[in-house]
């Protein structure tokens, strides 16, 4: 039995994900975003490297392992045979570890694609059809009534769905939730739009009234919604330069927001002061003041870290005047030095301005049971109209999926468990809606042909079951090497 774990929508990856971090189309405040050169050694790339895969294989592991346990705890209650059970695929034979217990063999493949079991009885991806050629025996999986081998089908879409709402529930109810509020965000000067977001509309300054005639509380929620996103109507009603005015978003936005950035669609416009310097970096070199603000590059005035951000970054090996002051009592200095090639000038930012104003939810261990459970479905319609989009034509697959170069990416070079958890509840479930999709060779593909022998009363033949496999195996394949693909180019900046 397969698992299927090659691509979800990138966009849904980070879908209603609200702790510390952010929403589709938004980016973290990590700690050293303006030191991504930090203390300039290959050593610290590989380490970051090293961090992101091993986050991301030990996501993909457990997700795989209890998908595959679904399928074997169903197969076994009801007295059949599983021969192997395999973390990863063991293409054309090669094997990283295996051993044998009982009737089934165990093992670790090379290919961290997914996983399977091979269960006694049935065409599944090793196209192996040698034992359809004799009787059926007792503990086969095809000697067994439909409804037990409709439920072994079902078993490890199942155990991703729980495990999913499982996550999301107790993320809720440990953490709450925590957002600066939209007014408190509009009396500090409106938000901060990146590129992404003026393409879609924005301007910093804008202050967010309502989306789609819904007064805003929580801005960033409330955009990052998948009801708003993959809705067909984005009116955001705003207040720019003291005057009400709609914007009428008619870009593809789920498009929009699956583009690469380094800099958040919308943001709130933190002020941000130098926490640390970097050892031998251009800011430590030309003597910046730790607890000094930079408030100007050049002529240009930086009102916030992310109009800091992209200014910087447009100054790519270039000599500029950076003005900073210690507090607003204070004549500002002006130090000139030169930004690096990668657009930074190494030092560590300390976010401030909305201390005061940030809310905290807390939620009772019942409460937080239903708001996971929303969560949850509320990601899987999210997936399934993305899915529909692209297929349909209105999303370009190209722009909008991501495969697991990509996935792994939004795991980030440091480890961060609400991250991680976050990250492995939504592929988690972006795994059952995967594989229960009506393809064969998938779980939903058996399902497909289950639910038609229920309803007709007669199974569909051993060749069309094995045409079917071959068919589903054909189309994977090719949409394996087109996501790899699209996920090599991407990371490559093409």
């Amino acid at each position: 039995m397969l698992t299927m774990h090659c691509f979800m929508t990138r966009w849904t990856l980070a879908c209603d994900i609200k702790h510390d971090f952010t929403l589709v189309g938004f980016w973290p405040l990590p700690t050293d975003l303006c030191a991504s050169k930090l203390h300039s050694t290959l050593y610290l790339h590989f380490m970051g490297t090293i961090t992101t895969i091993s986050q991301f294989l030990l996501s993909l592991s457990l997700l795989i392992i209890l998908h595959e346990l679904g399928h074997f705890w169903a197969a076994r209650s009801f007295g059949i045979k599983v021969e192997k059970f395999y973390l990863f695929f063991d293409a054309w034979g090669f094997k990283l570890f295996k051993f044998k217990k009982g009737d089934t063999e165990y093992g670790i493949g090379w290919l961290p694609l997914g996983g399977y079991v091979k269960i006694a009885g049935m065409v599944d991806e090793s196209l192996d059809a040698s034992q359809l050629k004799t009787d059926p025996e007792p503990w086969e999986f095809r000697s067994k009534p439909a409804w037990q081998r409709l439920i072994v089908m079902i078993g490890g879409v199942t155990i991703n769905l729980l495990l999913g709402i499982l996550i999301l529930w107790m993320m809720t109810w440990l953490l709450g939730d925590k957002y600066i509020p939209t007014k408190a965000v509009n009396d500090a000067g409106g938000i901060y739009a990146g590129p992404l977001g003026r393409k879609i509309g924005f301007k910093t300054g804008d202050k967010i009234i309502a989306f789609n005639g819904k007064p805003s509380e929580d801005f960033l929620a409330e955009f990052g919604n998948p009801d708003f996103i993959m809705g067909d109507k984005h009116e955001v009603a705003i207040n720019r330069d003291g005057k009400d005015t709609t914007i009428i978003i008619s870009a593809n936005l789920q498009e929009v927001l699956s583009e690469k950035s380094d800099l958040p669609v919308i943001a709130p416009q933190y002020a941000f002061r130098i926490a640390t310097l970097v050892a031998g970096s251009p800011a430590a070199k030309a003597g910046l003041d730790v607890n000094s603000e930079i408030i100007g590059i050049d002529s240009q005035y930086c009102g916030s870290f992310f109009e800091f951000k992209e200014i910087i970054q447009q100054k790519k090996g270039k000599k500029v005047s950076i003005k900073t002051r210690i507090d607003s009592k204070t004549p500002p200095s002006t130090i000139a030095l030169t930004v690096d090639k990668d657009g930074t000038i190494g030092f560590k930012p300390k976010m401030f301005g909305f201390e005061n104003n940030e809310k905290a939810i807390s939620y009772g261990f019942f409460e937080s049971a239903g708001m996971g459970t929303s969560k949850a479905f509320s990601f899987l319609a999210a997936n399934a109209a993305g899915f529909g989009k692209i297929f349909s034509g209105e999303v370009d697959p190209r722009k909008s999926l991501a495969g697991p170069v990509g996935m792994a990416q939004m795991y980030g070079k440091t480890w961060d468990w609400v991250n991680f958890w976050s990250l492995t509840a939504m592929i988690s479930l972006g795994l059952a809606f995967l594989n229960i999709l009506p393809i064969p060779a998938l779980d939903g593909g058996h399902v497909m042909f289950l639910l038609w022998e229920m309803i007709t009363r007669k199974p569909a033949s051993e060749k069309v079951l094995y045409a079917g496999q071959v068919i589903g195996m054909v189309m994977l394949a090719s949409l394996m090497l087109f996501i790899f693909w699209v996920d090599i180019a991407r990371a490559l900046g093409f």
